[in-house]
């Protein structure tokens, strides 16, 4: 099997546009982010019980016959207003995922032995993961609506988690007898939100200590991080300095039309976090949408960054980007080099960002404001070239 080897990011090199007259002076962001020790070895420190406080679609009862689940749907523009409720009495230690955020949770708690199916091998990143699948610990069950269901019930999984956006085949699924949990993480708007679903999976697992572990470095980083920006946009706001936030626009053409982040969107919460004013704020949607290339174009025009996205197996550019087409190359934010892009063929976005909010959080300050961060190494964002 092809093994797919980490591009490490390198260094960012940015100039946040305007006057940047606030130098931190105490980098306690940067100092934190520069820890290397683990937080699982940390995990004795914190309670075994789990407390949702972030997170939407996410809720948790303790009670004398076990732990009561409740998920939900987080979306707060979305019809679907299903509820699942079960309760929890025992660890599990087989599983199925179907979504790479899923598949994610197990490897940041390192519980990937516990992972004994998954529905595709594309853009995995996990060495552990693909080793397990060598030595047959771990099984492809097959893709939606084509499930190999004598695979999935040889593996034997307690819980299949299965994913609100995708439909075909979870039905013949769940004709197996096996519980299946829907995992809504990815539609949490609060980055901090999205990351808690990792609670869940502690839980399922009696792994609660090391998720509340993981979960707090996260929480504790990005807060960090987001009251240094908060600091220091205050300070510029009171000195009139308007020029302190840079504005940024989202994605970019896509068949039909530009598809961009909505102003809702849990992309739409990091900039604003990082110090940024999204251009396409106002656009009503908690999710991406696709909306006329000439009308994004106009108000993209003149933003001072662009974050986009895309899978390549070869390095992405600058040029490959204005082939795409030509308009590209006049915005403020191309002749700028200030183009984020994320490659998602070369990094594990999909197993671990909306695990790593705190990272992706520091990808974007370091652009946009690269005097709070001076030793921040991006894992995700990097400028294309």
């Amino acid at each position: 099997m092809k093994t797919i080897h980490i591009l490490y990011a390198v260094a960012l090199v940015a100039v946040s546009c305007g006057s940047n007259t606030h130098k931190t002076g105490n980098p306690t962001a940067d100092q934190l982010y520069a820890e290397q020790d683990s937080a699982l070895a940390r995990q004795e420190q914190y309670s075994d019980t789990i407390t949702i406080r972030y997170a939407r679609g996410l809720s948790v009862r303790y009670a004398s016959d076990g732990v009561h689940v409740r998920i939900c749907n987080p979306d707060p523009m979305a019809d679907d207003t299903r509820v699942e409720e079960f309760v929890v009495t025992s660890p599990a230690s087989r599983f199925i995922c179907t979504t790479a955020l899923q598949l994610g949770a197990f490897e940041v708690l390192g519980l990937e032995d516990r992972v004994v199916g998954i529905n595709s091998l594309r853009n995995l990143f996990s060495p552990v993961i693909q080793q397990q699948i060598v030595d047959g610990q771990t099984v492809q069950i097959g893709r939606e609506g084509t499930f190999d269901l004598e695979t999935v019930i040889a593996s034997q999984p307690d819980y299949i988690f299965v994913s609100a956006s995708k439909h075909g085949g979870f039905e013949a699924l769940r004709e197996c007898g096996i519980p299946l949990i829907t995992h809504h993480g990815y539609k949490e708007t609060d980055p901090l939100g999205q990351a808690e679903w990792i609670k869940l999976v502690g839980l399922l697992t009696g792994e609660t200590r090391r998720a509340n572990a993981v979960f707090a470095d996260v929480e504790r980083k990005y807060l960090a991080l987001k009251t240094e920006v908060m600091s220091l946009d205050s300070a510029a706001r009171a000195e009139g300095n308007s020029s302190w936030r840079p504005t940024v626009v989202s994605g970019r053409q896509m068949r039909d039309g530009w598809y961009v982040v909505g102003g809702r969107s849990y992309m739409a919460q990091l900039f604003a976090d990082a110090g940024a004013d999204y251009v396409m704020s106002d656009v009503e949607s908690s999710g991406g949408i696709s909306l006329d290339f000439e009308a994004v174009y106009a108000r993209a025009v003149d933003a001072d960054f662009w974050q986009t996205d895309g899978s390549n197996e070869d390095m992405f550019s600058l040029q490959q980007l204005a082939d795409e087409d030509p308009r590209y190359a006049t915005l403020r934010a191309f002749r700028n080099n200030h183009v984020l892009y994320c490659n998602l063929a070369h990094t594990p976005y999909r197993e671990l960002a909306g695990l790593q909010p705190h990272l992706v959080l520091a990808d974007f300050v370091k652009a946009f404001h690269p005097e709070i961060m001076p030793n921040y190494v991006p894992h995700y964002y990097t400028p294309l070239q």
